[in-house]
């Protein structure tokens, strides 16, 4: 059949039917050879693209098709000359790109071509000296820009990660020039600068302020590993190396020679070598060349099997690369990652993995969401060992969720409700139990709150219920039972108020315009009753009309937004409103955040009326208790940023239509410039331009198009006038959420910590330590699950506000600092002064990856 080629490609290394179920590399390849050797003729671009299709999205297979590139190089040197330009010319547009993950497979690939023989490796050498010379003069002070070491340091990790491919061969066919470039690599190490995870770790080392400076960062990580892998002379089980299978032949194939490459021009230094100019620089750099990976380390040594270092280092190559390439196809990914091709079992690395992405800062490379699903399905595909695993995985986190980032948190409560939701809600909560004899503001209680809560909002409140029967006492921790709380449900209060309620109730039910409302409100309501009784009324008759379900809401909402945004034109009214929208919806976090939520959609109410909400003093006190106020203030801060990024997206469209208009109606314009020039004969006399006809249809073809081309520049100005007032919105959004906290923060922080950092607070060191002496019960099941040390928690409630607000103040520096950068002059002038708390400072420069010190 036509197709068998492809498939015999695509399932190369697979227990797959097309190969027998068996896996046997040298059948494989020799299966494979044979099917294209035969089609090469009649399909030789197809095969050729699908190959290196499958190359770069596979790369876990790359040493199997580098053996079948070699083998084909035997029988047709053209068509491996076309596979090695097509792969030079996607490298250098990779590089001209920056997309990282082609730079780095592809550059696997090549090297795997190199030990097929199909490339020489002085060749391979040159692309290393390219990207090392580049990253050298990228970290150079004098010569470079070092808030570009993002770039340098990713130019470096592709050469060394390289090496497990193929460093025994360069070791052996041209030592001289690989001790060049690892001298060269030794040279960059000594001049770069040791990258620190402030800002990005997963876990608060709080009390070991100096942990950073001497842990090595990811690339002095993997130079060590590179180190001790030539020292093993380069042997690894966890890089297959089929083309030893057929060295004998391989050797008489030609060698070819590869194009060159050039790196990317480095930016320009600001013109002002500021801290600000400088932290700007390096953050677009960090969000262009980003770490891979952040291990976590939540397993001991004996969970995870004795692996050579450089062997976990290419198995999480192999997770990771599934994990990007294979995102549009969940289970095809679960299939991929059970079946990398090593010989050793690696449930708990793959599991860690996972999680590492999923809580990976600032941002996982996917939604979350997508991690859920291959979870699931890894725990469908590998029942006996998978879900053991993922559950010591929760135990390990769920040990150390005091001392867990406030976004990871988050992150993990949705993950694990989630996750239950798709497993009957089946957990051992007896294990947890133990969190009821916790404070209200323990890390561990709180966690199994927002859990529980996220599970009721998944399913129903009954149904979580029945899954904690084991340990009936966490019901206390349920959310509340019930619906809204309709404050004129009967008239045992303010008659007034409810005699006014049921009488918009029958105006609403009567079809009434907003219009007719407001006409009602302004001359009956408000003269007699006043604007507090007026938007209370109102506001809790129309929820109570759209309570019964979302699409009631929502046409509420559209019929009658108009009496609301009436009745609350500023903040200070608005404010109001959202205080009746949480008491209304007050045992439903999740109903009181789709209403605000949609209010904020229909421009009822602004972003700063919700800032200052949140920040209000009867809100104050629940920041270290609950996620409903921040899940609020999330809400709001994405809906802005999503606003901007959609008007830059816009404005983006709209440059290139102005672009195109701009060509046409030139175009238009020459056509008839070139009619006009022409001279013909009228009635045996000289006319200039063409026939009448033609020239009435080009001036009008070159008015339309010119009529076009202002259109698309009025476009593109209306939408920049409304960019630069949504950028002023944006930062006096900013202005305000940091000066609310810097004021809600500086009493409190002064009054529990003085002048004082964490470090110096003997109370939290010691709560700290005792979780770290304890490391074994990390990995504990089920047995440890009540260990002695989670029989109580001794951070005190002031102390746990503190560390609770400022692990959300980092979290937001960190989400929206693409967007705070811009500001970051007027926010150190107005908010972040001399005069602010020093862990205040901190923990928004620790978002913002700066130094405090710098």
């Amino acid at each position: 059949m036509s197709s068998s080629w492809r498939t015999l490609i695509l399932r190369i290394g697979e227990k797959s039917p097309e190969y027998g179920g068996v896996i046997d590399f040298k059948d494989h390849i020799d299966a494979c050879f044979g099917a294209v050797r035969r089609e090469l003729d009649h399909s030789h671009d197809d095969i050729l693209t699908f190959l290196l299709q499958c190359s770069e999205q596979l790369p876990h297979k790359i040493p199997l098709y580098g053996t079948l590139i070699g083998l084909l190089n035997l029988e047709d040197e053209d068509f491996v000359k076309k596979v090695l330009e097509s792969t030079q010319n996607s490298l250098q547009d990779a590089l001209d790109s920056g997309d990282c993950n082609k730079i780095r497979v592809t550059m696997r690939f090549l090297t795997v071509l190199m030990c097929s023989k199909v490339i020489q490796p002085s060749s391979l050498v040159v692309i290393f000296e390219t990207l090392l010379s580049s990253a050298a003069t990228i970290v150079d002070d004098e010569k470079g820009n070092p808030s570009w070491q993002a770039r340098a340091d990713f130019y470096i990790t592709c050469i060394l990660s390289c090496l497990p491919w193929g460093g025994a061969e360069l070791v052996e066919q041209i030592p001289e020039e690989i001790e060049r470039v690892m001298v060269g690599i030794e040279a960059y190490l000594s001049i770069r600068r040791r990258v620190s995870d402030v800002g990005l770790s997963v876990f608060e080392d709080i009390n070991k302020s100096n942990k950073l400076l001497v842990e090595q960062d990811f690339v002095e990580d993997l130079w060590s590993r590179i180190q001790d892998l030539a020292k093993n002379s380069w042997k690894l089980e966890s890089v297959p190396r089929p083309h030893l299978l057929y060295e004998a032949q391989l050797v008489a194939g030609k060698s070819h020679d590869f194009g060159p490459i050039v790196c990317q021009e480095q930016p320009d230094n600001p013109v002002e070598l500021s801290r600000i100019n400088c932290g700007r620089q390096r953050h677009e750099a960090e969000l262009k060349y980003p770490q891979r990976v952040r291990r976590l380390n939540i397993f001991s040594a004996s969970k995870i099997e004795d692996l050579q270092p450089i062997d976990r280092f290419v198995v999480e190559e192999y997770l990771l690369d599934v994990l990007f390439y294979l995102n549009g196809c969940r289970k095809e990914c679960a299939a991929c990652m059970v079946g990398l091709p090593v010989p050793f079992r690696y449930e708990y690395l793959m599991a860690e993995t996972i999680f590492s992405q999923l809580l990976l800062l600032p941002q996982p490379p996917f939604k979350p969401i997508y991690y859920t699903l291959v979870i699931i399905d890894l725990c469908k595909s590998l029942p006996g060992a998978f879900p053991a695993v993922v559950a010591g995985a929760v135990r390990a986190l769920f040990d150390r969720i005091s001392e867990l980032d406030m976004d990871c948190r988050t992150r993990l409560i949705l993950w694990f409700s989630h996750h239950l939701s798709n497993f009957q809600f089946i957990w051992p909560w007896e294990e947890w139990a133990y969190v009821l004899d916790l404070p209200k503001w323990a890390p561990q209680r709180v966690f199994v709150q927002e859990v529980l809560d996220r599970e009721v909002r998944l399913s129903y409140w009954d149904k979580v219920k029945q899954s904690i029967e084991s340990t009936p006492a966490l019901e206390e921790l349920l959310p509340p039972k019930g619906g809204p709380d309709f404050r004129y449900i009967s008239d045992d209060g303010d008659k007034t108020e409810y005699t006014l309620s049921k009488e918009l109730n029958s105006m609403v039910k009567g079809r009434k315009t907003a219009r007719e409302i407001i006409i009602w409100l302004e001359e009956t309501v408000i003269p007699v009753n006043g604007l507090d009784v007026c938007l209370r009324v109102v506001v809790q008759t129309l929820l109570d009309i759209g309570s019964k379900s979302f699409t009631h809401l929502i046409t509420v909402l559209e019929r009658y937004g108009q009496v609301i945004a009436k009745i609350c034109p500023n903040e200070e009214t608005q404010i109001m409103l959202i205080s009746e929208v949480s008491s209304f919806w007050k045992n439903s976090a999740q109903t009181t955040a789709i209403t605000i939520d949609r209010m904020m959609g229909y421009r009822l109410i602004s972003n700063l009326a919700i800032v200052k909400w949140v920040f209000s003093p009867s809100n104050i006190d629940l920041f270290h208790t609950t996620d409903r106020l921040w899940e609020i203030l999330r809400n709001a801060l994405n809906k802005t940023y999503n606003r901007i990024s959609d008007l830059r997206k816009e404005m983006a469209n709209l440059k290139k239509s102005v672009v195109k208009a701009e060509k046409i109606a030139a175009m238009a314009k020459a056509e008839l410039d070139g009619a006009e020039s022409k001279l013909m004969l009228v009635d045996n006399e000289p006319v200039v331009g063409e026939h009448p006809a033609k020239m009435k249809r080009l001036i009008s073809n070159a008015e339309k198009t010119k009529a076009d081309e202002l259109s698309a520049r009025e476009s593109l100005e209306s939408k920049e006038a409304l960019f630069a007032r949504a950028l002023e919105e944006n930062e006096a959004l900013f202005l305000s959420l940091y000066k609310n906290f810097s004021t809600v923060l500086m009493e409190r922080l002064h009054e529990t910590f003085g002048e004082k950092t964490l470090d110096h607070k003997d109370g939290d060191s010691e709560a700290m330590a005792v979780d770290e002496d304890d490391t074994s019960a990390m990995e504990t099941d089920k047995e440890n699950g009540n260990s002695k040390r989670n029989s109580g928690y001794i951070i005190g409630e002031k102390e746990q506000w503190c560390l609770s607000t400022l692990g959300y103040v980092k979290a937001f520096s960190r989400q929206y600092a693409s967007e705070i950068w811009p500001h970051m002059d007027k926010l150190e002038e107005e908010v972040v002064t001399e005069s602010v708390h020093p862990l205040f400072r901190k923990a928004v420069y620790s978002g913002l990856r700066l130094q405090v010190d710098q």
